[in-house]
């Protein structure tokens, strides 16, 4: 496939790394949990916020000096209406209205204000009576908004848990509780009605909880792995992110919905944990998040929605320290609440981050002869080098912008030069040990200097 899904890879992967983006990733956002006595001023955040490329921001409520902070921002937000406020929204349509003027009409349109999502996971939140308000309360509160709002263009959804599907395993089969359709087809046929996405919250964190082998944390992380193969599909899956949201896209399609919206509301891995919660780690947490940033940025998509990336919040902009539970339940927090970042990694924003062409002449020098550079093996296929390149581009020291359009090395446009790029980048970056040139066995050294015209490939003697 072309490789317009690659070039974007190119800045890195991760949350606050070295090579940072000049604008806004308009498929970026953030969680803002407030369960914590700490927090900084919402002033001060907002400006952390415009010093990223996050674009986005859900919040749990609608705090109204947070939506103040954000006016003018040019950030989108996603308010919440309490699952304790289902019943009242779902009785009486005032309510709604009541709802809107107060957390609605006071900022719009200085903040934008994109979903009101209504209730939190309730669905599986054990209550049949607010499940079966949920819709009703949704439908209201869309009325209202229509009503006192009409040019907002604020869409109404509800935010999901994974546990409402039964079945994720292999993707193509994925289904919902069959306890739970009746009232999720009801949901879907008013976002499909109303143009709204359906959120969901995918944790491949959990995943590898549940099964925690090294294979499975390379799947999660999206480090190079030798991929799961869907039988039903056909299609070799290269990360754990891609196989939830594909399973969620196939029950959502299993019960007549076929390419509908879908949002990630939630996503995100803990940086420490208790004895015994394995995997929660600054490293794979830097792992995972910068991985995903990587992926969204390549604009691949997922074998089921390809060549757009799927709007995301990373959970979350900071550490919640009032929370209950086990200590990664309040390690999360990309920022400390002096502003400073958890662990480093790469949406900082700056003037400039593109690299200029360097013209089309073919005679410009090569890199030096050197004793290994580090090369797709013969064979390796396009998920395998799709997955190397996300991996390799959010790693410290690697410079993906040559590959980037306009770059030296953007043609050809194709994954498997993009992916020698990269890959022996990372391989020189990491000190040009033979085990740097692994990738699951999809790649190998050579002495043959890869480079071509104005394509210089690093190498040392």
């Amino acid at each position: 496939m072309a490789l317009r899904n690659s070039l974007s890879l190119v800045i890195a992967a991760a949350l606050f790394l070295a090579v940072p983006f000049a604008k806004s990733q308009s498929f970026i956002g953030v969680n803002y949990g407030q369960v914590a006595d700490n927090l900084p001023p919402p002033e001060e955040t907002a400006r952390l916020l415009k010093s990223t490329t996050i674009s986005k921001v859900r919040l749990y409520g609608a705090d109204p000096a947070i939506l103040r902070a954000l006016a003018g921002t040019d950030i989108s937000v996603v308010i919440g209406a309490a699952n304790g406020d289902i019943a009242s929204l779902a009785s009486d349509p005032s309510a709604a209205t009541n709802w809107v003027s107060a957390n609605v009409l006071p900022f719009v349109p200085a903040t934008s204000i994109s979903v009101v999502a209504v209730g939190n996971e309730a669905l599986t939140s054990g209550d049949a009576t607010l499940a079966s308000q949920l819709l009703p309360a949704m439908q209201n509160m869309y009325s209202a908004l229509s009503a006192a709002a009409p040019s907002a263009g604020i869409k109404v959804s509800t935010v999901h848990i994974m546990t409402i599907l039964a079945q994720s395993d292999p993707p193509s089969s994925g289904a919902f509780h069959a306890d739970l359709v009746p009232a999720l087809k009801g949901v879907l046929a008013f976002l499909q009605k109303t143009g709204a996405p359906f959120m969901i919250n995918p944790y491949p964190y959990f995943a590898y909880r549940s099964d925690p082998r090294p294979e499975t944390l390379a799947f999660c992380l999206f480090q190079p792995n030798a991929g799961r193969h869907d039988a039903g599909s056909g299609v070799t899956y290269m990360n754990m992110f891609d196989a939830q949201l594909d399973g969620v896209g196939s029950a959502v399609a299993a019960v007549g919905f076929k390419g509908a919206e879908i949002v990630v509301a939630e996503t995100g891995w803990p940086y420490r944990g208790d004895e015994g919660e394995v995997g929660a780690t600054v490293e794979n947490a830097r792992a995972y998040n910068g991985g995903l940033v990587s992926h969204l940025r390549s604009l691949a998509g997922t074998p089921m929605a390809p060549g757009k990336s799927v709007d995301t919040y990373i959970f979350a902009l900071y550490d919640e320290d009032l929370k209950p539970g086990p200590t990664s339940e309040r390690s999360f927090g990309l920022f400390h609440p002096d502003l400073t970042p958890t662990y480093d990694v790469g949406l900082a924003r700056s003037p400039s981050s593109s690299t200029p062409a360097q013209g089309n002449s073919t005679s410009a020098p090569r890199a030096a002869a050197a004793k290994g550079w580090c090369v797709p093996r013969e064979g390796a296929t396009d998920a395998e080098l799709q997955a190397n390149l996300d991996f390799a581009c959010g790693q410290p020291g690697v410079d993906c912008r040559p590959i980037q359009e306009g770059g030296a090395c953007y043609l050809p446009n194709t994954i498997r030069s993009h992916a020698a790029y990269a890959m022996n980048q990372f391989y020189q970056a990491s000190g040009r040990n033979s085990w740097d040139c692994s990738f699951s066995d999809s790649a190998v050294l050579t002495t043959d200097n890869p480079s071509y015209a104005t394509c210089v490939y690093a190498g040392g003697q």
